[in-house]
């Protein structure tokens, strides 16, 4: 059966421009000769819709935008993503839901039946699940037996899961009802090393049940997260048959072996576009989560504070390929403690993306700061206060022009910082979005190298990929006078924030006791800081943000006994 895998990026609430999307992918899927084309979950209405869906006129708008498409179904078959009512008197009101159009109207709806609630997921807020009966997602699509799954339903194989979430493993209970073919409409977002899971997933099932397996995904960016396409099509025997682009748009169309076993010899039934992986693929995640952002929010342009270090030097370097040079400003903001080479690295950076740059000194504004405060400050010794001033100085400069030219502000603290603090409220913190507040230290120095080597030529100064990390905020400062190297910083923090490995479990590991303890601690006193904090893009299994949801107000003591 030639099938098409619709690998769309829709806009969260943009139900009239999503469907005009699925319109186009219709018409290219039914030009091409494919029998049936398949969209991603909620394709009409983008995901996570999060409360959106509680209004009911966003219900009304998604319904009727599905029958509007459904009428123009003609001569080939469509399964879309949309969002259902629950017609019972109990439970959620809503469903998360598929139909299948054809001759013009909707001839089945289908629900999903496991609903995530972790991490980034909170569906059952909204959603009820579908009946458990699997025959109920069992269509025809000619003279083939297919069966429908959404996303999460395919995410339970007891052999490939080390704690199953769910009793229930909806493409085995789809096996058992009879169906030849197993079609997956997804919304499955981006974490490095993803897909490689996926593959295994997928392959282990279509094995154990000897049926093709067809996997759709949205793809783009919709605030945090970053959805990567990577759309299958996968045979009886386990192999990749046909493989969707990464991180675009694509109309993935392959022609699925039905029947013994679905299985065609690991022959490409379709085009096999190689998927990245690594740092690669980190690189693909935060150039288009940047751009739809700065799209899908409505503006044009980005501003960025260039220090002359390698996080606002990245953070530039992936704005200027993601809306380019153009569309990009870099502010150099020099006060008493910058170094001259700080400055002449920042005018390099810009000059080798090709971006505008401007020079703002600091030092009148942060004196000015410091008379004003003279007197109530009487008999105090210089701190951390004065030092923060001059952060806040430059968060002000850059959000007036902000205001002024429409840019969005993007900050350039990176997950290391984020996790202990290392970062001013209302200074270097100021921004619409934190592009690299998922990425480690280690990361971003990998990422810098990565741009470099892949581009050719420096991009990046060596010098700030080189230089010894510095706020520069007092004389001769560096980033270890506070904190432990970020090899170690790194480490700790995967392992006590990705891992939520216990203090105990970390120092059994060989890490120091004490610096152990430092790490959590600050960690665990900077939520206070997160929660202010611009959204960021999620490529790491663990992002500070809306996925991991930690108290403030809270005074859990670990032990070190707990591993």
């Amino acid at each position: 059966m030639r099938i098409a895998l619709a690998q769309m990026n829709p806009t969260v609430g943009d139900i009239a421009g999503n469907c005009a999307k699925v319109l186009d992918f219709l018409a290219r899927a039914k030009a091409a000769g494919a029998k049936l084309v398949v969209f991603p979950e909620l394709s009409l209405v983008g995901y996570p819709a999060k409360d959106l869906l509680l209004k009911p006129q966003f219900i009304n708008d998604n319904l009727a935008a599905l029958g509007r498409i459904a009428a123009q179904v003609h001569g080939i078959d469509a399964v879309v993503g949309y969002v259902d009512r629950n017609a019972q008197p109990v439970g959620r009101p809503l469903h998360n839901a598929v139909a299948l159009l054809r001759d013009g109207g909707i001839v089945g709806r289908h629900f999903k039946t496991l609903l995530p609630t972790y991490d980034v997921f909170d569906e059952s807020r909204y959603f009820e699940p579908g009946p458990a009966q699997a025959h109920k997602n069992l269509v025809r699509i000619g003279d083939v037996t297919c069966g429908l799954s959404i996303c999460e339903d395919l995410w339970n194989d007891e052999k490939m899961i080390p704690r199953r979430l769910y009793h229930q493993n909806p493409i085995a209970d789809l096996h058992h009802a009879g169906a030849q073919l197993m079609i997956n409409a997804s919304a499955s977002p981006f974490v490095v090393g993803k897909h490689e899971f996926r593959l295994e997933l997928f392959s282990s099932q279509a094995r154990q049940f000897g049926q093709p397996l067809v996997y759709v995904n949205q793809v783009g960016g919709n605030d945090e997260l970053v959805f990567d396409g990577n759309s299958v099509v996968i045979d009886g025997a386990g192999n990749v048959m046909a493989q969707g682009r990464d991180f675009e748009e694509d109309l993935l169309v392959a022609d699925v072996p039905i029947g013994r076993g679905g299985a065609a010899g690991g022959t490409p039934a379709g085009p096999m576009h190689a998927p990245s992986r690594g740092i690669a693929s980190i690189y693909k995640a935060l150039v288009l989560g940047l751009r739809d952002y700065v799209r899908k929010c409505g503006f044009f342009s980005v501003v960025v504070g260039l220090s002359g270090g390698i996080d606002s030097a990245l953070t530039a370097a992936l704005a200027a390929a993601a809306l380019g040079c153009g569309k990009v400003t870099g502010v150099a903001m020099p006060g008493r403690f910058s170094s001259e080479h700080s400055v002449a690295d920042a005018k390099k950076l810009a000059q080798n993306l090709g971006i505008a740059f401007c020079l703002l000194p600091i030092n009148a504004v942060h004196e000015a700061y410091e008379r004003t405060l003279a007197e109530l400050f009487a008999g105090r010794q210089p701190d951390i206060t004065e030092e923060n001033l001059q952060a806040r100085v430059r968060g002000a400069l850059l959000m007036a022009l902000s205001n002024k030219f429409g840019h969005l502000l993007l900050s350039t603290g990176n997950k290391s910082e984020l996790a202990v603090g290392y970062c001013t409220l209302y200074g270097d913190m100021c921004g619409g979005l934190a592009v690299i507040s998922d990425v480690p230290k280690t990361t971003v120095w990998e990422l810098a190298r990565w741009i470099n080597q892949n581009a050719g030529r420096e991009l990046i100064p060596q010098s700030s990929i080189d230089k010894v990390p510095s706020a520069e905020l007092r004389p001769n400062q560096t980033d270890q006078d506070t904190l432990p190297p970020y090899e170690i910083l790194d480490a700790i923090l995967q392992r006590y924030v990705e891992e939520e490995k216990g203090p105990g479990e970390i120092v059994a590991e060989g890490y120091d006791q004490q610096t152990v303890s430092s790490v959590i601690r600050m960690i665990d006193r900077s939520e206070y800081k997160r929660r202010q904090a611009a959204p960021g893009l999620k490529v790491t299994s663990r992002a500070f943000g809306f996925g991991r949801r930690m108290p403030i107000a809270q005074n859990y003591q670990q032990s070190l006994q707990d591993g």
